[in-house]
């Protein structure tokens, strides 16, 4: 039985997260020699995350828990802010910061950014069979068990995560049938090894300048098109009013109105008219989630948009309004992260960060040989690892301006997210023997 934290009530729990946010944000404005110090070596996007994180492991707040009803009856109970902030918030970020993008510029970033999304696939791939016999050597129980207790069926589910995202998740233990009671144990190495892999991009991106040059990386591209959005957005700003704020709410909005119910209804039209898309068994059925839709409706309605005039509403900051919406997502994604449970089972969580190491090995090596930016590096990983709800928040962190790409790459993890795995559990069965 989990212990519940000390709020359980979600406005007080949003209370924190933003106070959060905003001591990270007035700390990181002072300009003492303390501070400047502090933030060249932490990251505030870093901290943002972290300290909720904190919060969770003393047990001030908790993204989900149990507890005694009235009855003395145990029940599942759960934090709805990071449902909020994924469902409604993520995508009027996509909205807002996808107005001012330049499709051109971004196609101009050249192909390096999908070569780099595929050799983080590749990554997961590899790296799961090899974990498995990496960790075999050192505790070969850790890998074992039998039929559906078998630990490459419960990884299965690790692999669908971390090249697409939920539903190919889904998908995954759908189609291997690992044992339901077991299953907790790999929802946690993917929270805790995910978030802390996250959390090292994170730190990377304060340092991206050192390591492209040490990857002697041309960011030619990616400069030129921060500076074309920041040229753009100089030249048509204004003080906004507050007309200018309700309706660059109104339209984000409403256009989570329109990604949700578009969502809903393509997901029902395939579901209701198509049985493969109901075989959870079929790497088609990742296509009935809801999310995916929404982030793809959200993002292609926003590049629509900028063909128009309300692209000039990047003047009134449409960006930095859309910033604000991510860094709340920063925030409860740093809550679901308990630092304590790290140590809960370490033998599961051990394959997951060998695994994971392979993953970022492989991804160095080949940013190192195509000399790719480490932006690349950090959104096609998360792109992979992360999914829809994480590569635009990485992406974003470098610049507002990138965070369709991080979108793009996301969406592409969704389509090759179940293939991928499922060749990625036929290699760790063999792996391990069975």
């Amino acid at each position: 039985m989990e212990n519940t934290p000390f709020f359980t009530d979600d406005t007080i729990i949003f209370g924190i997260l933003m106070l959060c946010l905003g001591l990270v944000f007035y700390t990181s404005s002072i300009k003492t020699n303390f501070w400047k110090t502090f933030y060249k070596f932490i990251p505030g996007v870093l901290l943002c995350y972290l300290l909720p994180s904190i919060f969770n492991s003393l047990g001030i707040i908790a993204p989900e828990w149990n507890e005694l009803n009235t009855e003395g009856q145990l029940v599942e109970k759960s934090s709805k802010v990071y449902y909020i902030a994924s469902r409604y918030l993520l995508p009027a970020s996509l909205v807002l910061m996808t107005l001012s993008i330049d499709l051109k510029s971004i196609f101009n970033l050249g192909p390096k950014a999908l070569i780099m999304f595929l050799t983080g696939t590749f990554g997961i791939i590899l790296g799961g069979p090899i974990a498995i016999l990496l960790i075999s050597i050192v505790s070969p129980e850790t890998v074992g068990g039998a039929g559906f207790d078998a630990v490459w069926r419960g990884l299965s589910t690790l692999a669908g995560s971390w090249i697409g995202g939920g539903a190919n998740q889904a998908a995954m233990l759908e189609i291997y049938k690992y044992n339901p009671d077991k299953y907790g144990g790999m929802v946690l190495v993917d929270i805790v090894v995910a978030n802390l892999w996250m959390a090292i991009l994170l730190i990377g991106i304060g340092k991206s300048k050192k390591i492209d040059k040490w990857l002697k990386a041309d960011t030619t591209a990616i400069e030129s098109l921060k500076q074309k959005v920041s040229s753009y957005a100089e030249s048509i700003t204004r003080n906004p009013s507050l007309t200018d704020y309700i309706i660059m709410l109104s339209l984000a909005f409403t256009v989570v109105g329109i990604a949700h119910w578009g969502a809903g209804g393509i997901s029902n039209l395939l579901s209701d008219n198509f049985e493969i898309f109901n075989d959870k068994s079929s790497a088609l059925s990742s296509f009935t989630s809801k999310f995916f839709w929404m982030v793809t409706i959200a993002t292609a309605i926003g590049i629509l948009l900028s063909f128009t005039k309300v692209k000039n509403y990047e003047g009134a900051g449409a960006s930095k309004l859309g910033s604000i919406f991510i860094y709340v997502l920063i925030a409860t994604i740093g809550m679901k992260m308990d630092i304590g449970r790290i140590f809960e089972n370490p033998g599961l969580i051990a394959i997951g960060l060998v695994w994971m190491t392979i993953h970022a090995a492989l991804l160095i090596g080949v940013a190192k040989l195509i000399k790719a930016p480490y932006f690349f590096l950090a959104v096609g990983s998360q792109a992979n690892v992360g999914g829809a709800a994480s590569a635009p928040v990485v992406a974003a962190a470098f610049h507002p301006s990138l965070t369709t790409v991080g979108v793009l790459l996301a969406v592409f993890g969704y389509v090759v997210g179940t293939y991928g795995a499922i060749l990625c559990t036929i290699l760790m069965q063999i792996a391990s023997g069975s």
